[in-house]
């Protein structure tokens, strides 16, 4: 198991605003190599954008971003993934036309090696490299998320729980260090719930993976289940930080979630 005292993903005062409105206020975290690290907070946080400036989608005006040491704060979001940086969206970002291997045979594509023309050459690099991937794919992300009798299936046709469970899978093609997930248990029901927790926990512990996740969720009771550390984000602000049973029971928290001193993990029940 990786260590979890290595810091793999340094983020330092971030701040960004859109017009007039201060979605970050110099956030600061490290998420350390094989963690499950939560960010938490209301809708309009902050918490999407911080995201969006881990993978590149967007630049902030102020502050840093180092990942495994190198900073990347002006890297564009193809180059952080070549580094190993994967993400998974809040609306799902699918092919919807398309089937389930093909949606995920996109996530593979950063690591082709090949060019035009030995991509031409059938029994060449490019044949090799592409059984390669196709096993690594049916083999091993096809059967962690069981989606095996989906894998020919078009997208679009797919219910709402399992276009999820692709979505995942395509992230995952691309074998990454870290995962940036945002929402993924957002619309699924119970069982849906606890199967895409149990993966993200297969994801993170399993030897073959042992990925590093970074998970904004709206699901209190998974994310104090799974978590190892938890941060909380309130109109941009950092508000907290620290253990999942520090941070639900953090005044600040409490109050940003419900306005008056309760549980929040207790609201649930």
């Amino acid at each position: 198991m990786a260590s979890r005292d290595e810091i793999q993903l340094r983020v330092q005062n971030l701040s960004i605003a859109f017009g007039g409105v201060q979605a970050l206020m110099k956030v600061s975290l490290d998420v350390k190599k094989g963690e499950i690290f939560s960010i938490i907070g209301p809708n309009g946080a902050g918490k999407t954008v911080l995201l969006n400036c881990i993978n590149g989608l967007y630049r902030p005006q102020e502050g840093s971003i180092d990942f495994e040491g190198r900073k990347i704060t002006h890297l564009r979001p193809h180059r952080r993934a070549r580094l190993g940086i994967s993400r998974t969206f809040q609306k799902i970002e699918l092919f919807k036309g398309s089937t389930v291997l093909d949606n995920i045979r996109l996530g593979r594509h950063i690591h082709l090696k090949t060019g035009l023309l030995t991509g031409a050459i059938y029994f060449g690099p490019a044949a090799r490299e592409e059984i390669a991937n196709r096993d690594f794919i049916e083999r091993e992300i096809i059967d962690l998320l069981e989606i095996e009798p989906i894998r020919d299936k078009v997208v679009g046709m797919l219910p709402y729980g399992l276009q999820k469970r692709v979505e995942l899978a395509r992230a995952l093609a691309l074998n990454p260090k870290i995962i940036l997930l945002d929402e993924p248990l957002a619309g699924l029901n119970l069982e849906e719930v606890e199967d895409m927790a149990r993966f993200l926990l297969d994801i993170n512990e399993d030897e073959r993976w042992q990925t590093t996740c970074v998970l904004v969720e709206h699901d209190m009771g998974v994310v104090m289940d799974i978590s190892h550390r938890v941060m909380a984000l309130n109109f941009g602000e950092k508000i907290a930080e620290g253990t999942p049973a520090e941070v639900q029971n953090h005044p600040r928290v409490i109050q940003a979630y419900l306005g008056e001193a309760e549980d929040l993990y207790a609201t649930r029940r």
